[in-house]
């Protein structure tokens, strides 16, 4: 859901970016009840904290066995279930934890080297640093927030969804920082530094966080300016601690090292239209991915920029609004994208075309194959199912597994054309 707005332009911004909490379903196609994006009262804003284990599922075969009788299917079904039943399957189970949060949630990230410290992009304008051990203090003017509780009480339950679920605590956040001019929706924790933090708003305006403790930091008032309109998107190099990337509403990616001014040290004009978002691959580091407001997305090779078109792919299948974009942290060449199409798409750039295989597929099923023939090969698979699709995530751990949020639910899904296995201890 998105509130109503006077200006057309910041409606547009709203209905782009009004994003994220944390979750997943509990199998690739079953949804559980989620929040709106935008609350439709303030104080029904928040943070989820998820809890999702006894993840399980069936892989089918592409190619369906029509040798047996009728029952052939249901006997391959209940094989798998006597498997899954020894691998520790059943009903997933879901625990929820709910924070208050001052105004909507734009964009929520949780530090690479400490996931239990989490910053916020909120409507209200504020960045918010939330950490779990802040022991509760008075109230001032913001509530009081305490996630160690929220976490332990995860990580020992076995209950279900329900327990706890109705409940929302108030707590403060660790930082509160106020010196954007407008509300964002761009910020990134850096992979390299701990604690090392850029904020980027719809005013163009990026701002550098740098720890100073554990739990401080010394957030820079002169902000990076290099873009003529809003900041859509930030990302960290995965091996240059100095430099991070940017994406606009301008239409342009930024290139920045912090030892070199404020000013961005290489600008490429990516697309025609507003850069959504961008992903840096952690595999291959010179690879750099942008999503588009027309639909289109990019892939560049950051080793040719010297060379003028550093562009190594260009895909236009999708014909919506770009909405998330993510490298896999397991295959360098693999990545998921998702889009206001509602279709989430996995991709791997080093397929190519073979025409012996199609039609080897071809005479295996028998019968007419009906196939598109203007799919990019590179196109591995395609979910669908979810309305409004917000972001997407490849689970760190799980090879091959992907987390989707959308306006009506959560998503957890594995292509079956991707071989990996759900490792037997599952809880998530």
């Amino acid at each position: 859901m998105v509130r109503s707005l006077k200006n057309p332009k910041k409606a547009k911004r709203k209905n782009k970016g009004a994003k994220k909490g944390e979750g997943s379903s509990s199998s690739s196609s079953d949804t559980v009840p989620s929040l709106p994006a935008k609350a439709e009262k303030s104080s029904w804003n928040l943070i989820g904290i998820f809890k999702l284990s006894n993840i399980s599922g069936k892989r089918r075969e592409l190619v369906p066995d029509k040798t047996g009788d009728e029952n052939s299917d249901m006997g391959s079904d209940s094989d798998s279930d006597e498997e899954g039943e020894e691998a520790g399957s059943g009903t997933p189970v879901l625990q929820l934890r709910k924070v208050f949060h001052e105004g909507c949630v734009n964009r929520i990230r949780a530090m690479t080297q400490n996931p239990h410290i989490v910053a916020s992009w909120g409507d209200t304008g504020h960045v918010q640093i939330q950490h779990p051990a802040l022991r509760k203090k008075k109230q001032t003017e913001n509530t009081v927030w305490d996630f160690s509780s929220h976490l332990n009480a995860l990580a020992e339950s076995e209950s279900d969804l329900s327990h706890g679920a109705s409940a929302v605590s108030n707590q403060a956040p660790l930082v509160k920082f106020g010196g954007h001019k407008d509300e964002g929706y761009a910020i990134d924790w850096s992979p390299l530094v701990p604690g090392r933090l850029v904020s980027g708003d719809c005013k163009n305006c990026i701002h550098l966080w740098e720890p100073t403790s554990g739990t401080t930091w010394n957030i820079d008032a002169n902000p990076f300016i290099g873009h003529t309109a809003s900041v859509e998107d930030l990302q960290w190099s995965p091996t240059e601690p100095s430099v991070f990337a940017s994406c606009s509403v301008d239409g342009t990616i930024g290139i920045w090292d912090i030892r070199l001014g404020k000013s961005p040290a290489t600008t490429i004009k990516a697309h025609k239209a507003d850069v959504n978002v961008i992903s840096w691959n952690m595999l291959a580091s010179c690879m750099l991915a942008s999503g588009c407001d027309d639909g289109t997305f990019s892939i560049r090779d950051l080793r040719l920029l010297k060379e003028g078109d550093a562009v190594v792919a260009h895909f236009e299948y999708h014909k919506h609004p770009i909405t998330s974009i993510e490298w896999s942290p397991h295959e360098a060449s693999t990545m998921a994208v998702s889009s206001s199409d509602n279709q989430l798409t996995i991709w791997d750039l080093s397929l190519e075309r073979d025409e012996e295989e199609e039609a080897e597929f071809k005479a295996k099923m028998k019968e007419q194959v009906n196939a598109p023939t203007d799919l990019p090969p590179q196109l591995l698979f395609v979910h669908q199912g979810q309305k409004d699709l917000k972001e997407l995530h490849w689970h760190s751990q799980i090879p091959g597994m992907v987390v989707s949020t959308a306006a009506d639910g959560f998503n957890i899904l594995m292509p079956s054309n991707i071989e990996n296995a759900i490792p037997a201890n599952n809880a998530s």
